[in-house]
């Protein structure tokens, strides 16, 4: 259920995903509230997990990962027990940026990335091939990146 959001709360929500280095102070003048309204509204914001993560958000290309793959997984069997264990398997792949479970002709879509074709080849082989209940798996190389972010429309 989404929480009641005023639009002192929507201002302040909007500059903090662009930019939550800002000081209270600063974030203060640009909606026109003081610091500790600033501060309270902050506060509320991360124990209600309206605020999931402060985060810095690094170039894939600049730290030597300048590949990223869009991967359609198909599974071969749907238990519940087995869902869970996919799910667990890619939260532990420092590799997979991104595990979405989804509905449609495929199970899961991932945001993987890599240092190369031979990197992503044995990732490949690893997570995918040598998986039993992985029926297929199809793999989108992305030429451009066109948009990416985590912003939430408010």
């Amino acid at each position: 259920m989404p929480y009641p959001l005023d639009d002192t709360d929507k201002r302040l929500l909007g500059i903090l995903q662009r930019n939550n280095r800002l000081s209270s102070d600063e974030l203060g003048d640009q909606i026109g509230i003081s610091r500790s309204s600033v501060q309270r509204r902050m506060k509320r914001f991360r124990e209600e997990g309206i605020i999931e993560a402060d985060i810095s958000v690094l170039s894939a290309k600049a730290v030597g990962r300048p590949m990223t793959f869009i991967v359609e997984v198909e599974l071969e069997r749907e238990r519940t027990d087995l869902l869970d264990e996919f799910r667990r398997s890619m939260l532990a792949l420092d590799d997979v940026q991104q595990c979405y479970y989804v509905t449609g002709h495929t199970d899961f879509i991932l945001i993987v990335t890599s240092t190369d074709m031979a990197a992503y080849e044995e990732f490949s082989r690893q997570v995918f091939t040598d998986n039993p209940n992985i029926r297929r798996f199809h793999s989108n190389v992305v030429v451009n990146r066109v948009k990416a972010g985590l912003q939430v429309p408010l």
